[in-house]
């Protein structure tokens, strides 16, 4: 994926590192974790720098940022593994929210994947997240009888 300008919300929009298994820069890092606590999205059983580690070492997986200036305002982590789509770490910096910044990101990551041939994007949201859930469903997003589990396996 390219550097993308959607002017609607003003946001440059490009992956973290240029390539799979780039690594990124140490400050670049920081700030992204920090707009993920910023915005409430980590949690004590998941190592954010992990997670973003994973995600870039593999061709499947990108982090999508967006920047106003200089200022990163938002970001996504973004996958498949070959047959459907999946985001995490949606990200959007309080400060500028309700601009567009949102749907930018997730156009963007919709983007990334049909560019790789995904048909589809599934998306988890927690329960108790009404507003989020309202602002897939406006984006275009349905709910699905569907029931998710899960497992936690030992690190490898």
């Amino acid at each position: 994926m390219t550097e993308t300008l959607r002017p609607a919300s003003a946001l440059r929009i490009a992956p973290i590192v240029s390539a799979p298994g780039e690594v990124a820069d140490a400050a670049t890092i920081d700030a992204v974790i920090a707009l993920w606590q910023r915005c409430n999205l980590t949690r004590p059983w998941n190592d954010p720098l992990a997670d973003l580690r994973f995600a870039l070492a593999s061709p499947m997986s990108t982090v999508l940022l967006g920047h106003r200036g200089d200022r990163l305002v938002a970001s996504v982590m973004v996958g498949h593994d070959g047959h459907r789509g999946v985001v995490y770490y949606v990200a959007v910096d309080p400060e500028f929210g309700r601009q567009g910044h949102g749907r930018a990101i997730m156009a963007a990551a919709e983007d990334w994947l049909a560019e790789r041939g995904v048909p589809k994007l599934n998306l988890m949201i927690r329960t108790e997240n009404a507003a989020v859930a309202a602002f897939y469903e406006a984006l275009g997003y349905q709910i699905e009888e569907r029931v998710v589990m899960a497992k936690r396996l030992k690190a490898s």
